[in-house]
């Protein structure tokens, strides 16, 4: 069964995934209803319709089950139950039961090392349910079961991303202190590793299995926010073939269907470590809206909707450097020093407020090689930051 061009669409959360999923799917011949309890969303204020509601409200999920052909989601925060109760009336990707994994580190460590995938050595904090943890009352008295993690980051089950909600902790008293800092909320303790390089893959997954994963992007983090995305990554061939492999696998294991985002680290001699799984499309994936026949949001609009899987082949190289509100300052930059070169593409969110740390958009440099990209998208990104 698959939903033909000019059905509705639903899609819970406002933010600039969403924008980029509304055009995806508007430019292809469907209508988007957005469910976000903002005003003023980036993806609201494109949608066709917005119901401004909270995620749990039943009667606007309802309404939103009934009027639309199916739904997804742009971040990976929704409540799961939200999934869950829009499932009794539409079609939904991805899964509740998909997105309730991916969505808390602790369930995610759990399926991961369950199912044979290498994750940083780790311990959980405050749940003496699990025999891997330590009971936050407990820290102080056993540090012996956890003093190998250190120098480590300490991350909040729950809601963090961007660096929000993590904190570097290199002996028990940082690590009492922050637990204390982060409400003693359930948390990994996870050991910091010596990376050689971070990568990602974005996987996408049809309702018949069948799976594709876009070129591989080597990621620059600043301050835990990403900050350059290259394309492709400057690591063996073999890497990025295994890479793909456990992705793959990762959302096949997960019966996913939709768009994810499995994030790894590299480590000596090419080892690969998981670090994360979004379940949605990711930071790291902007580059494919210029760079690839299929972006992963047209890609996201296919599957949900049943239809064919559109081909990821890119052609060149890319470069995509995100734009945080730092760059403000007083007034808006001068896009001018973006634009004045024909290979750049500018991609700004509509957010009314810029803010530090506060993505506003992305810019995308193509080129026919990694590193001749590289080299205009940091000449252009110093500019602005003058």
């Amino acid at each position: 069964m698959s939903i033909a061009p000019g059905a509705m669409l639903g899609l819970l959360g406002g933010g600039q995934l969403g924008r980029m999923f509304t055009m995806a799917a508007q430019s292809m011949g469907y209508r988007v209803t957005v469910l976000d309890p903002a005003d003023n969303s980036p993806s609201s204020s494109i949608a066709d319709r917005h119901l401004r509601a909270d995620y749990l409200d039943r009667d606007a999920l309802r309404e939103l089950g009934l009027s639309c052909a199916g739904v997804t989601t742009e971040f990976e925060n929704v409540p799961a139950e939200a999934l869950r109760t829009l499932a009794e009336y539409c079609v939904v990707s991805p899964a509740s039961s998909s997105v309730a994994v991916a969505q808390n580190r602790i369930q995610e460590k759990k399926f991961l090392t369950a199912n044979g995938f290498e994750v940083a050595p780790y311990i959980v904090i405050h749940n003496p349910g699990n025999s891997h943890s330590v009971n936050g009352s407990a820290l102080q008295a056993h540090p012996e079961t956890y003093s190998h993690l250190f120098p480590g980051i300490l991350k909040l089950s729950h809601l963090g991303y961007d660096g929000r909600g993590q904190v570097p902790v290199n002996n028990a008293a940082e690590l009492e202190s922050a637990f204390a800092g982060m409400n003693r909320e359930p948390c990994v303790l996870e050991k910091l590793m010596p990376l050689e390089s971070e990568i990602s893959v974005i996987v996408g997954r049809g309702f018949d299995g069948e799976a594709v994963t876009f070129p591989v992007p080597e990621n620059q983090h600043r301050r835990g926010i990403l900050d350059v995305s290259i394309v492709p990554a400057r690591v063996s061939p073999d890497i990025i073939r295994k890479a793909q492999e456990i992705a793959s696998d990762i959302a096949g294991k997960l019966g996913y269907h939709g768009v994810l985002c499995v994030e790894f680290f590299v480590l000596a001699a090419g080892k690969l470590v998981v670090n994360e799984v979004a379940p949605r499309p990711h930071n790291s994936g902007h580059y494919t809206i210029d760079a690839c026949i299929t972006s992963q949001f047209e890609q996201q609009v296919r599957i949900l909707c049943g239809m064919p899987l559109g081909s990821i082949e890119m052609r060149g190289a890319a470069v995509m450097v995100n734009l945080l509100g730092d760059l403000w300052r007083q007034e808006e930059p001068d896009w001018k020093r973006v634009l004045r070169y024909p290979n750049v593409k500018l991609h700004l969110y509509g957010k009314v407020a810029a803010r530090p740390g506060r993505k506003m958009g992305h810019y995308t440099v193509l080129d026919e090689t990694a590193e001749a990209a590289l080299q205009l998208a940091l000449e252009i990104k110093q500019s602005l930051e003058r």
